[in-house]
């Protein structure tokens, strides 16, 4: 094999274990914000929604619905802690550039990042965190038969404890019905915008430009949301801090360093003598 021959395949395979160690990473990192959100959700959560018959419909659907939450705040704490992240790594490669136990930290594995959270936001926000509300709230389809019984996949009775046990009822159906309102209120969404776009620019380029959906609405919908959100945090913060300051005022007792002794014991003895009096 030729001397260049070899320097390229080292470069793919270079680039190929790269490739395979940033997967790894951004799956680990995935991994642990998850059971670290789905700690915090089932803390907070009433322990009661979750318990319940495997078989029961309720119960299942409430194991999806926070599947489905407990991914979505994964994914929101990735991106606040993205920023902070990438400052952190840089500093450390800065301080250690010849130190190859830190070389994972490069500038590929935090750009991966940055369109992984992303992805996953625009995902979260425009289908999952619906798709969660409208799937705890329907009901399914009128006249939609429900599972019930063992699947009648293979002859042989299902086994106790395997896969082939009863499906929870009635989840099909509501899956159906979750997955049409999404669809027909991101219709609605859609053509809300479209008709907005048309009134207010008036031409052929704005009635067109809806057909750039992934590459200008959905980045536009997610900034406009984070701004909203910015402006949400900046209006209460100072509500809550007010509150919080109130609330700890209350329970907290407060000092007692500038109160003149000598008249409680006064009080103390003109209400010894009253009581006195009395008896």
């Amino acid at each position: 094999m030729a001397p260049l021959e070899q320097d390229a395949l080292a470069v793919r395979e270079q680039l190929f274990h790269e490739r395979v160690r940033e997967c790894i990473i951004c799956a680990l990192l995935f991994a642990s914000l998850y059971i670290l959100c789905h700690f915090i959700i089932t803390h907070f959560k009433k322990h009661t929604d979750f318990t319940g018959v495997h078989d029961d419909e309720d119960a299942a659907v409430n194991r999806i619905a926070l599947g489905l939450c407990t991914f979505t705040l994964a994914v929101a704490l990735g991106a606040v802690l993205l920023l902070p992240f990438s400052i952190i790594s840089n500093e450390v490669l800065l301080s250690f550039p010849q130190n190859y136990y830190i070389q994972w930290l490069n500038g590929s594995l935090v750009h991966g990042l940055w369109n992984l959270v992303f992805l996953f936001s625009n995902l979260s926000l425009v289908f999952l965190m619906p798709f969660a509300y409208f799937f705890t709230e329907s009901e399914g389809f009128a006249g939609s038969k429900k599972v019930s019984g063992p699947v009648d996949v293979l002859p042989v009775p299902p086994i106790s404890g395997s896969l082939l046990t009863s499906l929870p009822q009635g989840i099909m159906a509501r899956v159906y019905e979750t997955s049409v309102v999404l669809l027909l209120l991101t219709l609605l969404v859609l053509g809300m915008v479209w008709v907005a776009s048309a009134i207010v620019g008036n031409d052929a380029a704005s009635r067109q430009s809806l057909y750039d959906l992934w590459e200008y609405y959905l980045p536009y919908l997610y900034s406009c949301i984070s701004l909203f959100g910015v402006l949400l945090l900046l209006l209460c913060t100072p509500f809550g801090l007010s509150t919080m300051f109130t609330v700890t005022g209350k329970l907290l007792v407060k000092p007692r360093l500038l109160e003149d002794l000598d008249e409680q014991l006064s009080c103390t003895r003109f209400e010894e003598a009253a009581v006195s009096r009395r008896i």
